[in-house]
C-alpha cells in the first residue's frame, strides 16, 4: 500500500520536508477532519486509498490487486452504485464535481454510510487524467436513526441517555442491551448481537479471565474495574462492570489508541536504548546564555563514553569536548542551533578516561506543534576506525610505500605552495634530481630485494642530510627529488648553499651499504635548479632538474650539474625533432635512394636502400641528421620497418621485369630493430606480403651486434638464413668482431667501412687491415664488398687484395628510383 500512499501525498511534499513528511500531512488531516482521501487514475484504471481509509474498508498492504484497485464502484452498495456510477461518469466526461450520500460494503461484510464527494483533474489538452475527493464516515449519524429499534422497553428511558459505549448481560453472559456506541464500539448491530454470550467476542486468551471477572460481580453484587481486554479486529476495551437485577451493566471504553502508544513509547525506548549509535537529547533552555541540558541517553552513549546516565543527565554536551575539538565545527553547530537548522558535522569529543575518539554526529530539532523547538535530538556514530582508515588511505596517496618519504603528488603539491611563497617573499629555492648510478645492474644481479634495502638506506641518508623544512621524495624507481626552500634573496648565496646540499648528498651516498650481508659501493648523478619569484611553472621545474641530471650522468655519473638554458633548447629540440619524426611517418615524407652495389666486372648485382627524409620546409635530410635521434627515441622500430616493406615493395615491381628480376636489395637493420623478439616474424610477414624471393632480400647487420647475446645473434641470423634472407655485416673491422666465433655466424658477405677505404692509398695500417679483412672472408668462404670506393686507384689496390665487390661513387651515387633505373637503362648489360 506503500505506494497508493505515495501516490496520494506526492502533491502534498514539501522538497524542503524528509521523504515522509506528507504521509504525515495526511494522516493528520484525516485525523483532524474525520475524513479520508481517495484518488482514482482514469487511464490506468487504478484506485489509491489513504492507509486510514484502506484499512477501514479491510484492504490489506500486502495485495494490491483485485477489483477493490481498479473498479472505483467496487464498494458501493446495490442500491448506491447506479447512483455513483452515473456521478463518475459525469466527472469523467463532462469534469462536473459530485457529492453523494451512499452505503458501502467493506471487505469484511460491514456496511458504512459515508458522504463522497470529488471532482475532475484534467492534463494541458483538457482530458480528465484523474478524479480525486474525499469520503466522510456518516454511519454514526446513520445508526443514531436507528437507534431506538433495537432498545427494550424498560431501558429505553433509562438507557438511551447514556453516551458511552454500554451494554447489559442477563445471568449467562448473554447481551440483552446493546447501545448505539456499544454496537459502534463492537461493530456489530444489536440484532446481530443479543442472546450472544460476551466472551464470544473476545480471543481465547481473555475468554477464560472475562468469564471469572463476570461472574464475581454476578456472585458478590460488587461493581469492578478492568481493562486490556483484546476485542480483535486491533482493539483493546476498558471494561466497567456493575451488577444489577437483572445481570450486569457494563461500560466499554476504547483503549486501543493510549495501549498502542504505551507500546511504542516503550519500544522506542528500548530500541533507542539498544542502538548502537550514541543518542543524547537535550532541553532548550530558556535563557539564551545558558547551555542546553543533557535530559536523555541511550546505552551506547555510555558504552562510547564511558560516562554513566548519572553523571551526564543536568550537564552540557561540553563535558565531551577537549583541545582537539574543533573550534570551527563547533561555531557552525552554534550557528545552525541559533537558526533552529538540522546540522551535520564530523567532530573529535573525548571520553572520561580522556581518550580521543571521531563521530559523525546529526542534530535535529523538536518543534512541538509548531510551538517553538523544545528539544535537539543528537545521533552519533564513532567513526574513529572510519578516520585511521581515511589516513591510511591518505598516507598512501602521499607517501611512498617503500621509502615512507612523501610521493610526486605531494611533492608537486609542496612546490606549488613553496613557488607561491616564494613569489611573496622574495626567497630563492632549488630543486636537487638525484639518480642512482647504475641501479639497474644491482637489480639485476642480485633481485629486487636487495635493491629495495638499497632504495630504502638511501632515503634515510637523504633525510639526514636535510633541514627539517626541506622535502626529500621519491618519484619512482631509483630516482629521488629534493625541494629546498628559502635559501636567500642573493642568487649566487643561493646556488652556492644548493651546491654545498648536492656535494654532501654525493658524499653520503657514495659510503658503502650493508645490504643483507652484501657490501656495494654506489654513486649517484644530481641535476640542480634554482627557482625564485619568476618562475610558476612546477612541471618546467622538475623538467630542468632532470635534465642537468641527464648532464652529469653524460658527464660521467657520481657528478653534479646545474641546469642551463641551453639544455632547455636541446631537449626542445629532440622534442620537435620526435614529433616532426612522427609526423614523417604519418605523412610518408619519408623515400628511398638506392647506389648500386657492383662486382669486378663492374655489372650491377644488387643496390643498397638509404632513406631519406623530404622535410616539407627544409627539403632533403640525409639519414645522419635523424636516424641517430630515432635510434634513442625508439623510432628506428616504425622507421626500419617502413623501409624493410617499401624495398620489398620494389623488389616485387622489379621482379615483373627480365632486366631487373635477379637484383637484389640491401637494407641497413640497426641492433635495436634486430634485437625485438619478434623481428624474424616481421621479415617473414613483410616478405609474405610483397610476395618477393626472399634470396633478394639483403639485410646489413651492423657488427655491433657481435658485442653481446651471441646465442640469440647467432639462432636469429640462422632463422633468417633458413628462410633463404642474405645476411652482410656492415662496417666490418670497427673493433666488436670476435674472430673466434665469426666463424659460426651464418653469413654471405662481409662489408669493409668506408673509414678504411677512404685512406687505403695512404695510409699504410687502414690497407692492411683492408687485406687482413679480406683474406679472412676468403678463408672464411664469404664474399667481401667494400664500400665509399670514390676512385679507380682504390678500386684497383682492392682488386689486387682479392676485393670482388663495390659501392661508391667511382660507379654511382646513391640515386632516387626513377634516376636510377635511367643510369641502369643507360649502362650496358
Amino acid at each position: 500500500m506503500s505506494n497508493d500512499h505515495n501516490a496520494l501525498t506526492d502533491h502534498a511534499r514539501d522538497k524542503r520536508q524528509p521523504p515522509n513528511a506528507g504521509r504525515q500531512l495526511l494522516d493528520l488531516m484525516e485525523r483532524s477532519t474525520g475524513a479520508y482521501i481517495w484518488v482514482f487514475e482514469v487511464p490506468d484504471r487504478r484506485m489509491h486509498w489513504s492507509s486510514r481509509l484502506a484499512a477501514l474498508l479491510g484492504l490489506t498492504s500486502d495485495n494490491q490487486t483485485g477489483p477493490a484497485w481498479t473498479d472505483p464502484l467496487y464498494f458501493y452498495a446495490p442500491e448506491s452504485r447506479q447512483r455513483m456510477a452515473a456521478a463518475i461518469a459525469a466527472c469523467i466526461n463532462s469534469a462536473h464535481a459530485f457529492a453523494e450520500e451512499v452505503q458501502i460494503i467493506t471487505a469484511r461484510g460491514n456496511a458504512l454510510w459515508f458522504r463522497v464527494t470529488g471532482e475532475a483533474l484534467g492534463d494541458v489538452a483538457g482530458s480528465v487524467i484523474r478524479l480525486q475527493g474525499v469520503m466522510q464516515n456518516l454511519t454514526d449519524q446513520k445508526l443514531a436513526e436507528h437507534e431506538a429499534l433495537g432498545i427494550t422497553m424498560r431501558l429505553s428511558t433509562t438507557l438511551g441517555s447514556i453516551k458511552e459505549a454500554f451494554v447489559t448481560l442477563d445471568h449467562m453472559g448473554c447481551f440483552s442491551y446493546v447501545n448505539r456506541e456499544g454496537e459502534q464500539l463492537l461493530q456489530r448491530m444489536s440484532d446481530l448481537l443479543l442472546g450472544r454470550e460476551i466472551w464470544q467476542e473476545l480471543t481465547a486468551r481473555h475468554k477464560g479471565r472475562l468469564q471469572t471477572e463476570i461472574r464475581a460481580v454476578l456472585d458478590t453484587g460488587q461493581s469492578i474495574e478492568f481493562d486490556d481486554f483484546y476485542l480483535g479486529l486491533n482493539k483493546w476495551l476498558e471494561l466497567r462492570a456493575y451488577p444489577f437485577e437483572e445481570g450486569v451493566a457494563l461500560y466499554l471504553r476504547d483503549v486501543t489508541q493510549a495501549r498502542e502508544s504505551q507500546e511504542q513509547l516503550l519500544l522506542l525506548k528500548t530500541s533507542i536504548s539498544h542502538l548502537n549509535d550514541i543518542v543524547l537529547i537535550t532541553e532548550v533552555n530558556a535563557h539564551a546564555q545558558i547551555d542546553h541540558c543533557i535530559v536523555f541517553v541511550n546505552d551506547a552513549f555510555e558504552r562510547h563514553t564511558g560516562f554513566q546516565r548519572s553523571e551526564v543527565l543536568g550537564k552540557t554536551p561540553r563535558l565531551l569536548q577537549g583541545p582537539r575539538t574543533q573550534r570551527s565545527e563547533l561555531d557552525r553547530i552554534r550557528a545552525a542551533l541559533d537558526q533552529s537548522r538540522p546540522v551535520r558535522a564530523e567532530i573529535i569529543n573525548y571520553k572520561k578516561n580522556g581518550e580521543r575518539f571521531w563521530i559523525e554526529l546529526d542534530i535535529v530539532p523538536v518543534d512541538h506543534l509548531g510551538h517553538g523547538v523544545t528539544h535537539w535530538v543528537s545521533v552519533a556514530r564513532d567513526i574513529t576506525a572510519r578516520k585511521a582508515a581515511e589516513d591510511e588511505i591518505e598516507h598512501l596517496a602521499f607517501y611512498d610505500a617503500l621509502t615512507t618519504l612523501p610521493n610526486r603528488q605531494l611533492l608537486m603539491s609542496r612546490l606549488e605552495r613553496a613557488l607561491a611563497q616564494t613569489g611573496e617573499a622574495k626567497n630563492i629555492g632549488a630543486l636537487i634530481f638525484i639518480d642512482l648510478d647504475h641501479f639497474k645492474n644491482l637489480n639485476d644481479t642480485l633481485g629486487h630485494s636487495v635493491g629495495d634495502l638499497l632504495l630504502q638506506q638511501v632515503a634515510a641518508r637523504l633525510a639526514a642530510c636535510l633541514r627539517l623544512s626541506d622535502t626529500v621524495a621519491r618519484l619512482g624507481g631509483d630516482e629521488f627529488v629534493v625541494l629546498l626552500e628559502g635559501l636567500s634573496d642573493e642568487p649566487q648565496l643561493a646556488e652556492s648553499f644548493a651546491k654545498l646540499v648536492g656535494e654532501k648528498i654525493l658524499a653520503t651516498l657514495s659510503d658503502p651499504y650493508d645490504l643483507a650481508g652484501y657490501q656495494h659501493y654506489g654513486t649517484c648523478s644530481i641535476g640542480i635548479t634554482c627557482f625564485d619569484q619568476h618562475d610558476r611553472n612546477v612541471g618546467d621545474l622538475l623538467k630542468q632538474a632532470d635534465l642537468a641530471m641527464y648532464k652529469a650522468k653524460a658527464s660521467g655519473r657520481n657528478t653534479l650539474c646545474f641546469f642551463d638554458p641551453l639544455m632547455q633548447a636541446a631537449a626542445t629540440a629532440n622534442a620537435t625533432l620526435n614529433s616532426e619524426l612522427r609526423g614523417a611517418l604519418r605523412d610518408r615524407e619519408f623515400t628511398l635512394f638506392y647506389q648500386p652495389q657492383v662486382g669486378v666486372d663492374q655489372r650491377m648485382f644488387a643496390v643498397e636502400a638509404l632513406i631519406r627524409w623530404q622535410h616539407p620546409s627544409r627539403g632533403m635530410i640525409t639519414p645522419d641528421s635523424f636516424i641517430p635521434h630515432a635510434e634513442e627515441s625508439g623510432l628506428i622500430l616504425p622507421i626500419g620497418r617502413w623501409v624493410m616493406e617499401a624495398a620489398c615493395a620494389q623488389l616485387a615491381r622489379w621482379a615483373m621485369q627480365p632486366e631487373t628480376a635477379k637484383l637484389r636489395i640491401a637494407v641497413n637493420v640497426s641492433v635495436r630493430q634486430f634485437r625485438q623478439p619478434d623481428f624474424v616474424d616481421q621479415v617473414m610477414a613483410v616478405i609474405a606480403d610483397a610476395a618477393v624471393d626472399a634470396s633478394l632480400l639483403k639485410l646489413e647487420l651492423t657488427e655491433s651486434l657481435l658485442a653481446t647475446d651471441m646465442d640469440i645473434t647467432i639462432t636469429k641470423m640462422g632463422m633468417l638464413k633458413q628462410l633463404g634472407v642474405t645476411l652482410d655485416i656492415d662496417d666490418f673491422g670497427m673493433g666488436y668482431s670476435i674472430l673466434s666465433t665469426l666463424k659460426h655466424l651464418p653469413l654471405d658477405q662481409i662489408k669493409i667501412d668506408r673509414s678504411f677505404v677512404k685512406n687505403i692509398l695512404t695510409d699504410p695500417n687502414d690497407a692492411a687491415i683492408a687485406r687482413t679483412i679480406i683474406g679472412l672472408a676468403q678463408s672464411l668462404g664469404l664474399g667481401v664488398i667494400a664500400e665509399g670506393v670514390e676512385n679507380q686507384a682504390q678500386r684497383d689496390l682492392l682488386a689486387r687484395f682479392g676485393c670482388e665487390c663495390y659501392q661508391g661513387h667511382l660507379f654511382c651515387k646513391a640515386l632516387p628510383i626513377e634516376e636510377l633505373e635511367e643510369f641502369m637503362r643507360s649502362v650496358p648489360n
